[in-house]
């Protein structure tokens, strides 16, 4: 039995498994979104949160904290610097799983781990620029059926010319 065992081993060890989660972390941080197996993601979201909740207050000691298991320098200006603006008034969860089609090969179950805070398409500024949509049934009001009759037809009589005009570029070659 595995009581109290709550550490996915993921089938590796511990140096193994210490470097992987590193590598993930890191190319996390990059990117803002990585597509790895579910079990993977799942354990990294373990390892890289309590990292993003460092970075949040910048000092020493935790840049320190979080080069310890990261070991990257770019890795660790991006996530003291940008990662750390954009989540400073978010109280946890910075990370979201969103699972995948199995993969090809072996059929393992993938997932696609992100930083919530960089997905343009589920932030509320981005909801907010673009125009609302809402689906209609085919049968509308009869208001709204007169109303966008009206439109359509004024614009058609407005653009119509009166004269049709001749094309000029048969005219000049008849002429030369």
């Amino acid at each position: 039995m595995r009581h109290g065992d709550k550490i996915n081993n993921l089938g590796r060890t511990t140096a193994h498994r210490k470097a992987l989660l590193s590598n993930l972390a890191c190319q996390l941080i990059e990117h803002k979104r990585i597509t790895t197996t579910l079990a993977k993601a799942k354990t990294l979201r373990t390892y890289v949160e309590p990292m993003i909740t460092k970075s949040k207050k910048d000092t020493v000691n935790n840049r320190r904290l979080v080069f310890a298991k990261l070991q990257d320098k770019e890795a660790i200006k991006e996530l003291f610097g940008v990662i750390s603006d954009k989540v400073a008034d978010r109280p946890g969860g910075y990370t979201r799983i969103i699972k995948l089609q199995p993969r090809v090969g072996d059929a393992a179950d993938m997932a696609m781990i992100e930083l919530v805070d960089f997905n343009t398409i589920y932030t509320k500024e981005a909801k907010a620029t673009g125009a609302k949509k809402t689906r209609r049934s085919r049968g509308g009001s009869k208001a709204t059926k007169a109303a966008t009759a009206s439109n359509e037809q004024a614009p058609v009589t407005e653009e119509t010319p009166a004269t049709p005009e001749t094309p000029e570029t048969p005219a000049t070659e008849e002429q030369a």
